[in-house]
């Protein structure tokens, strides 16, 4: 109820409780009775009230409206017999240890996934995570994770047989399916890498339909490069860059890489004049400088895509703590065409 209403309320009040024959404000001079003030001021009371009672219900159905539309996403989304919430159990196949802080597990969850799309992971008694899928097949779910917190540090302490809890996969991956017949150029720093390892394994399972594949992988030194066992394999069957920050101090290293950024290598590289695309995961300062140079090596925004890092926590568009100007990171994303997001910035 506004202020004015309550106001009129304590001013009927006083008319009602009166028991003289007095002048009745209401009545613009006439002489009433206290029956006919009491009903006149009673009608007031009614008219206050309504109007209250509308506000109420208005603000009522819009947010039943609301609550109704997410509804009919959800049922679209999930069925009616699921709960989107609750994740299942799954068998842990390997705990591989990539570097001093990132791990990689092998679960026997079984399920059909984009590259690029992401699953919850839960520990009881220490929470839930959003982890990228870092891997592409039917049989086996891989997923690198980096010890940063309860649930993850959590998570480093499992071993092969040891169960957990995911649910998922949740978002919209890279559409791969649609790009065939382009030069993919796959550009990751950091752990940033893991959610672009699946466009690799697909593209490998589909090679026939993709031209050129380049990598252009960035790390701060040698010992936080991650896929270690993967990278002599795609060295050999790839156009791979590995770019490292700090200059290498060991006296031998398996790998080709060079110092300085992956800027560096993508300005040295000259790239075909058409059919080109670019996949892009890591670092703010990186993308925004990766795209600027892939822009001016004739890149479009459509030809770029990048995979947006953001907290989602319920992974379903209903706590909009991933929200990037109406957008859902965890519905419409994390993977974005560059030109679908460029002008935006974080609610």
């Amino acid at each position: 109820m506004n202020k004015n209403n309550k106001n009129i309320l304590k001013i009927i009040k006083i008319y009602a409780d009166k028991k003289e024959d007095k002048e009745c404000k209401n009545c613009k001079g006439c002489k009433c009775s206290d029956k006919d003030k009491i009903l006149v001021n009673n009608s007031l009371v009614n008219s206050a009230n309504n109007k209250s009672s509308n506000n109420k219900n208005n603000n009522r159905d819009k947010i039943t409206n609301k609550l109704n539309n997410i509804d009919k996403k959800l049922n679209k989304k999930f069925s009616k017999n699921s709960n989107p919430y609750l994740p299942k159990p799954y068998k842990v196949l390997e705990f591989y240890r990539e570097t001093h802080d990132t791990f990689t597990l092998t679960v026997d969850m079984k399920i059909k996934h984009a590259p690029g799309q992401f699953v919850e992971v839960s520990v009881p008694g220490f929470g839930e995570a959003p982890i990228s899928i870092c891997s592409y097949s039917n049989n086996y779910l891989k997923l690198n994770i980096r010890e940063v917190g309860n649930v993850t540090n959590a998570l480093a302490k499992l071993k092969k047989g040891n169960t957990i809890l995911i649910r998922g996969p949740y978002g919209k991956g890279y559409p791969l399916e649609s790009l065939k017949g382009k030069n993919l150029y796959i550009i990751g720093g950091g752990c940033g890498v893991a959610p672009l390892k699946g466009i690799i394994e697909y593209a490998e399972m589909s090679r026939k339909h993709y031209k050129n594949i380049s990598l252009f992988f960035g790390y701060c030194s040698y010992d936080d490069i991650i896929f270690k066992r993967e990278l002599i394999g795609w060295e050999k069957r790839h156009d791979v860059h590995l770019a490292l920050d700090k200059k290498q101090q060991r006296g031998h290293m398996c790998y080709d890489a060079t110092q300085g950024f992956i800027t560096d290598a993508l300005k040295q590289t000259e790239f075909p004049k058409k059919d080109n695309v670019a996949f892009l995961c890591g670092p703010p300062m990186m993308i925004k400088s990766v795209i600027e140079l892939l822009k001016e090596k004739g890149f479009s925004d459509k030809d770029i895509y990048i995979s947006a890092e953001r907290l989602m926590y319920c992974a379903i568009g209903i706590c909009c703590h991933c929200m990037i100007r109406g957008k859902y990171t965890c519905l419409d994303g994390p993977v974005f065409r560059y030109d679908e997001i460029k002008d935006l910035k974080n609610d």
